[in-house]
């Protein structure tokens, strides 16, 4: 084996807003500091993770430019494409005969594919 998973990463222009976004996407927080370390100054990367211990670490990175072009990797996620436009993101591609699921763009452009959740007992899709 030569590599494996550890986290996710994304890259933004105001990293701290698009970290709240997809906190409030996914039901994630902020990962606080280690005890006994200072929180990290605003313009570090934004390490947001899922509280109930679920899904993966996502740094959310500060970068200079724009996004310009369509994602090589994407995110895809189990979710409500309404929901997610209420909260700001747009639609890129609807479901149709073809494709099981919406193409949604987060509020930087980064897109995404949400698929209608299989509902599993134990992981809520609600908002918090």
């Amino acid at each position: 084996m030569a590599a494996r998973f550890k986290d996710l990463a994304l890259d933004a222009l105001d990293h701290q807003a698009l970290a709240d976004w997809w906190c409030a996407a996914l039901g994630y927080t902020r990962r606080p500091p280690q005890p006994g370390h200072e929180p990290p100054p605003v313009e570090w990367p934004v390490p947001i993770h899922d509280p109930r211990g679920y899904g993966p670490l996502i740094w959310v990175n500060p970068v200079p430019e724009p996004k310009t072009v369509k994602n090589r990797m994407h995110l895809d996620v189990w979710g409500d494409s309404a929901e997610l436009l209420e909260l700001g993101a747009t639609l890129v591609r609807r479901r149709d005969a073809q494709r099981d699921w919406d193409v949604l763009a987060d509020p930087e452009g980064n897109e995404f594919c949400v698929f209608t959740p299989p509902a599993p007992p134990g992981i809520p899709l609600t908002r918090r």
